[in-house]
């Protein structure tokens, strides 16, 4: 497995939004798939926010998870969020998300981040706590109750 920027490999744009379309797209605003990979080309960057990385086998696009700002407006002081962490349903229970947030975080402290927040509709914290995320709050957010995270770098 190499972890990769989206921004090196902008092909996995299609699939990426069909994973999203199909994972949560009852949630929010309801995008079509094309509405999202015209999105997802803002997190083109190499240095810069919003951006994404990639797991890869080859030319197997495994998963993905974005670092970006603002996820939610109920926190315009909470700047950075990890968001949309997915690994594609046949290769779960493989580490990969795991590898993949850390490349997150690695890349926050890069370019400067000083934490990163999330939400997750899994109230124990799972791979977050696991981690060393802290647990904020949980909130009722576009109808849906999640557990918001922060991890200081």
């Amino acid at each position: 497995m190499k972890l990769v920027l989206l921004a090196d490999n902008d092909s996995a744009i299609p699939q990426i939004a069909k994973w999203y379309n199909d994972e949560w797209g009852s949630i929010g605003e309801g995008r079509s798939t094309q509405e999202l990979q015209l999105k997802l080309k803002a997190y083109l960057n190499h240095d810069k926010l919003p951006l994404i990385i990639l797991a890869q086998d080859g030319d197997e696009l495994l998963g993905e998870a974005q670092l970006r700002f603002h996820e939610m407006d109920i926190y315009p002081e909470r700047e950075h969020w990890l968001g949309g962490v997915y690994v594609a349903s046949q290769h779960r229970g493989k580490g990969i998300a795991n590898n993949l947030v850390n490349a997150i975080i690695d890349k926050a402290k890069e370019i400067g981040v000083n934490s990163i927040n999330l939400q997750t509709q899994d109230f124990t914290g799972g791979l977050y706590t696991r981690l060393g995320w802290q647990p904020v709050e949980q909130v009722t957010y576009h109808g849906i109750k999640v557990q918001v995270m922060e991890r200081s770098l």
